[in-house]
């Protein structure tokens, strides 16, 4: 069974049909998908210009994985924040109600990265992945949320965890390597709810595909590039005709965490 509206703030694989090349896409850019979605996309293109002034000093290549700095530090320390918001306004848009070890509800102040982790289910986090196309050796792609398969913590997490909480002795995980790996997993975040639309006030033009250098697609921002799911099950996918339902009152539905063990 595929589903007939989208749910709020969560991009997926689109059945083939009829009205489907603008459908897969239009809900994204309706108001009431998602609240305020410019400010998540903005919070990541100041990263993103912060982390392309870095590679100014610092080469991104192979050799340099391992370099550690107060930037890097910083910037770290932002993405692993703007990861944090991303998976909160995602699951306040649908129904997450989380609970403690003894069975009681937990406060929306205390939810936490393993709270999270069902959100990898609903948008299939750990199959995507992101390469950096301009990069010096063979390590330039990451798959953020990939640990999630078959683990319930994620090195990003505990790398940030980690410089934040006992920067003297885990300065170095402060280094490019993970701070790389947060940011593709920031991007992924943003990608799985909003595609590659940055929600600039700009005015949209018209693009033109031509064959390209890179083996790979561009991801929101333009910098990175991205690799989305691509093992939807049909039964998961939307299926639905945008030009019809954007004129419906009722056009979204949520999904019930609750119901996700």
């Amino acid at each position: 069974m595929s589903h007939s509206k989208p749910f709020y703030r969560n991009y997926r694989g689109f059945q083939s049909g009829r009205n489907s090349g603008y459908s897969e896409w239009a809900y994204i850019v309706d108001r009431e998908y998602a609240t305020s979605p410019e400010h998540y996309t903005r919070a990541f293109s100041i990263i993103q210009n912060d982390l392309i002034k870095l590679f100014e000093y610092v080469e991104p290549s192979d050799i340099n994985l391992d370099t550690y700095s107060y930037r890097i530090h910083e910037i770290l320390m932002r993405t692993c924040i703007e990861i944090e918001a991303n998976f909160k306004a995602i699951a306040k848009a649908n129904i997450f109600n989380p609970k403690d070890n003894k069975g009681r509800l937990k406060d929306e102040n205390s939810w936490n990265i393993k709270d999270y982790k069902k959100i990898n289910i609903t948008h299939r986090l750990s199959s995507y992945k992101v390469f950096i196309p301009i990069w010096n050796g063979s390590n330039s792609t990451f798959e953020p949320f990939v640990e999630w398969n078959t683990s319930e913590s994620l090195s990003l997490y505990q790398s940030y965890n980690k410089s934040k909480h006992d920067r003297q002795n885990q300065f170095k995980e402060a280094n490019l390597k993970n701070t790389l790996n947060a940011i593709g997993g920031l991007l992924v975040l943003l990608s799985s709810q909003f595609r590659t639309e940055d929600f600039s006030p700009q005015q949209s033009v018209l693009s033109i595909n031509t064959d390209s250098y890179y083996q790979t697609e561009p991801a929101l921002g333009g910098f990175f590039h991205i690799q989305f799911p691509n093992d939807w099950p049909e039964d998961e996918k939307y299926n639905f005709d945008w030009s019809t339902l954007k004129n419906e009152a009722d056009r979204f539905n949520k999904i019930d965490y609750d119901l996700i063990s």
